[in-house]
């Protein structure tokens, strides 16, 4: 059943039932051991875990199996980083997606993280926090926001209209009969959601370059310390570029001024010829 692409549901409910009937059978052995005079203390700590793990999936399962539904809280889907929970993307490639969850602004070329989650959440909910939290750093409110559709809510709406910040998206209601203002709103809408892709290239080249889908640690404050780490040599490479294009400048403007002074100086160095 494991090797067919889109079993049946009936086949799936029936290989989970088998599957739950061995864990069961197992858990039970280990009970009748413990019955018996063993004692669990003298486990690992990582077999411990781990059979906790099993208990709780075996219970989850079961709720899973004799219910209607396919959701339940805190699902496991790994016995050893019992922290990770599934993702439905629905993207073409992986429609569900494992791991953590980072929310992401950019501002003047520099990415900076503001949340990570294992759980999943909506990202809409964190505009207000970054607007706030860009307030702090800065002393006023950004003056656009370049976000992605799922940022556009009415809450949202309503706290870039009340703080005198441009949202990028649709506007509400009828469109203008103008059409002059029709245009100009697409073009800048359009340039919006071109500004907005610079977000998506961190991401990108987050992955690509800094190994941000191949985060090694199990322990979650050490996968957040790996991802953390990874923004901030984000940035200290930005940094350094932008050194270096200062120094570039700065030697070519020295070698511009002292061409110019050297050219400035040469007709004092001719020899007049003696007649």
């Amino acid at each position: 059943m494991a090797k067919q692409k889109r079993p049946r549901r009936r086949k799936v409910k029936a290989a989970i039932k088998h599957q739950l009937g061995y864990v069961r059978q197992n858990l039970k052995a280990i009970d009748a051991l413990i019955g018996c005079g063993a004692r669990l203390s003298e486990l690992k700590r990582h077999w411990w875990q781990k059979l906790l793990a099993c208990s709780e999936l075996e219970r989850q399962q079961g709720l899973l199996l004799a219910s209607q539904t396919n959701s339940i809280p805190d699902r496991l889907v790994n016995l050893v980083q019992t922290h990770i929970r599934p993702m439905v993307r629905g993207k073409a490639r992986a429609a569900v997606e494992f791991g953590a969850k980072i929310s992401v602004s950019v501002h003047n070329g520099f990415p900076f993280l503001h949340r990570i989650s294992w759980n999943p959440y909506n990202e809409g909910e964190g505009l207000i926090a970054q607007a706030e939290k860009y307030k702090l750093d800065t002393g006023s409110y950004p003056e656009r926001i370049c976000a992605d559709r799922i940022y556009i809510t009415a809450k949202n709406r309503h706290f870039c209209t009340r703080n005198g910040i441009r949202l990028s998206g649709k506007r509400l209601g009828r469109p203008p009969k103008d059409p002059d203002v029709t245009t100009a709103h697409k073009h800048q809408l359009r340039s919006d959601q071109a500004r907005r892709n610079e977000v998506e290239g961190v991401f990108g080249s987050g992955k690509r370059k800094y190994s941000l889908d191949l985060i090694m640690a199990r322990l979650p404050a050490g996968a957040e310390s790996s991802i953390s780490m990874a923004f901030v040599v984000m940035c200290a490479e930005k940094v350094l570029r932008l050194l270096r294009l200062f120094f570039v400048l700065l030697y070519g403007w020295i070698y511009s001024f002292l061409m110019a002074w050297s050219a400035i100086r040469a007709p004092e160095g001719i020899c007049k010829p003696g007649f």
